[in-house]
């Protein structure tokens, strides 16, 4: 076969999208493939087309351009067909110079970049203290919120967070083993106002094992075993807004970390450690750092619990 002609019915098709969303280990990530693959399949059945091929996927990028979406929108939308391609073409199903055609569309430039949103040290302090720690979820809610300022951790990273991570390295309490994005693991440390939340808040609820952050019923207790990174930015929103900083979002919680990080003095090489950006080894090559637990840079994050 020298091409693929498909429409989005098609059960080769869509066993194809299946093998590229299960090489994708980030859920973030094989959930907007699923969403630009489907959109891609929609788009090539709604008219004849003369197969799966370069010409087809430029035709396809022109369409994202003409929607309006940003440069990050349409090169992951476009990523993702190109690792259809490349499915197609291991599976017998498209040529492999086809395939090698389609790998070749480029992506949209970036025009700029983009910073994000963080939070300065007193917009931070306000956005701590806006839960109300007279109730459980309030104290749920203020851990979760000092771990996100305190530690740098993704919001799926939160919500996969358990006791077993919280252990003491160093003479220091630090979050272990941690995986990430793209299965790296990292060790973060834990300033002292961050297990000071966290503590308050699984004492209050009896929480020594399993999943840190539970849902919390109408009468104030516990009713589940964790929480969902959809939910975790759903709790975000009200406290954001009552800290006069409307809008933020969890991962600009991770942007601040940052930021008041380096602020506070920290390393460039022990914040990205602490962030994750590459596996600990490949920078610490590239660096030439060593992760520092005991002098940690997120120490110097000074807010209160």
């Amino acid at each position: 076969m020298t091409d693929l002609i498909v429409v989005p019915q098609n059960n080769e098709f869509h066993r194809l999208k299946a093998l590229v969303l299960d090489s994708v280990s980030s859920p973030i990530t094989r959930r907007v493939y699923n969403l630009g693959l489907d959109e891609f399949i929609s788009w090539f059945g709604q008219e004849a087309r003369p197969g799966f091929t370069k010409a087809a996927v430029n035709a396809w990028r022109v369409v994202l351009e003409s929607r309006g979406l940003g440069s990050v929108s349409i090169n992951v939308r476009i990523t993702a067909v190109r690792k259809l391609a490349i499915e197609a073409a291991d599976n017998g199903l498209l040529a492999p110079e086809l395939a090698a055609g389609i790998t070749r569309v480029k992506g949209v430039a970036s025009k700029g970049i983009r910073v994000g949103n963080w939070l300065s040290l007193e917009q931070a302090q306000r956005l701590l203290s806006a839960p109300d720690i007279a109730t459980k979820k309030g104290l749920r809610d203020r851990a979760m919120l000092a771990i996100l300022l305190g530690c740098g951790l993704r919001r799926s990273e939160v919500a996969a967070l358990t006791m077993r991570h919280i252990q003491q390295r160093d003479n220091r309490w630090c979050v272990v083993d941690l995986v990430g994005k793209h299965g790296r693991v990292r060790t973060i440390p834990v300033p002292t106002w961050v297990k000071v939340a966290i503590d308050a808040w699984t004492a209050a609820a009896g929480i020594v094992e399993g999943y840190v952050l539970r849902p919390i019923n109408r009468g104030d207790e516990v009713c589940g075993d964790r929480l969902s990174e959809k939910v975790i930015w759903q709790l975000l929103r009200p406290y954001a807004a009552a800290a006069g900083v409307p809008g933020i979002a969890p991962h600009d919680l991770r942007r601040s970390f940052a930021k008041l990080c380096r602020a506070a003095g920290g390393e460039l090489g022990q914040i990205q450690l602490l962030l994750g950006h590459a596996s600990v080894q490949t920078t610490e090559r590239y660096l030439g750092t060593k992760q520092d637990l005991v002098h940690a840079p997120n120490d110097g994050i000074k807010l209160r619990v």
